[in-house]
């Protein structure tokens, strides 16, 4: 009698197990797919609109903005209408270049120097710039009572994921009867990193108190950029005043951005520029 009860259920415990082995792998593939499917989960990605679809090297970004910079004869449009979309622009197909210098209507995105912060990071970098000695130390600090800011986006409109936030910073208008002496005029800072790409301020400097390659070497370093080479056909003719030296920074592939450093005499004005 033991034994057949021991039987019986050794028999019920193999039909057990065999009806598990059929239909236990569906019904818990079931069960996971209830628990994921008919719930909403959230998830925390990168905004697809921001930064850069892949990371453009110090080089590389200096290029996009030289182009821009070149290009700013290009009519300004919404942002969102070349950044939203891979494909270029119907109303940019038709225009002579492919780089737009475009005001940045959506502000600073969360990872840019904000308005708030602009001021105070140009001042740090103004000061940066000081202690290397590429400018004075006479050259004053800028507010936000006496200089205009204004953020922009360089872009590639055929990539246009491939764009550089800059901040231009300017003695506002309404200054134009101050002293300016010892003071920038114009600036372009990198909208991640704060570094100055350009400027032109006034000092009490002479073109001779100035060594061109001393200075584009240490703005060199300053920026993380590649060393130069020399710019080849030094061309008189190729500025407004005759106190200047190029440089030639290369990007990816031919790509090149020409940088000069430059000084007006008369109203002693030193300048440090970028172009295609």
């Amino acid at each position: 009698m033991r034994k057949s009860i021991i039987n019986i259920f050794f028999l019920l415990f193999v039909i057990l197990i065999v009806i598990t082995s059929v239909w236990g792998p569906e019904a818990l593939a079931t069960y996971q797919d209830g628990s994921i499917l008919s719930r909403a989960h959230e998830v925390t990605v990168e905004n697809i609109d921001e930064g850069y679809l892949y990371t453009l090297s110090n080089n590389d970004k200096l290029y996009i903005l030289s182009e821009s910079l070149s290009s700013q004869t290009v009519p300004e449009s919404d942002l969102s209408a070349l950044t939203n979309s891979q494909v270029p622009d119907p109303d940019y197909q038709e225009l002579a270049g492919s780089y737009a210098f475009v005001v940045n209507r959506r502000g600073p995105s969360g990872k840019e120097i904000t308005d708030d912060q602009i001021f105070e990071t140009c001042n740090q970098e103004i000061a940066a710039l000081k202690e290397l000695a590429i400018l004075p130390d006479g050259v004053r600090d800028v507010t936000r009572y006496s200089y205009d800011a204004l953020l922009y986006s360089a872009i590639d409109i055929l990539e246009p994921r491939n764009s550089v936030a800059v901040w231009k910073i300017n003695l506002s208008d309404s200054q134009s009867n101050y002293n300016r002496q010892n003071r920038m005029l114009d600036l372009y800072i990198d909208a991640d990193s704060g570094k100055i790409y350009e400027f032109y301020v006034r000092t009490e400097l002479e073109w001779s108190d100035i060594n061109p390659d001393e200075m584009i070497e240490k703005w060199r370093q300053y920026m993380g950029l590649r060393p130069p080479v020399p710019y080849e056909t030094e061309n008189p003719l190729l500025e407004t005043t005759p106190y200047f030296k190029k440089y030639v920074f290369s990007g990816a592939g031919e790509e090149i951005t020409i940088v000069t450093i430059g000084f007006y005499e008369g109203i002693n004005e030193l300048f440090l520029k970028i172009t295609n």
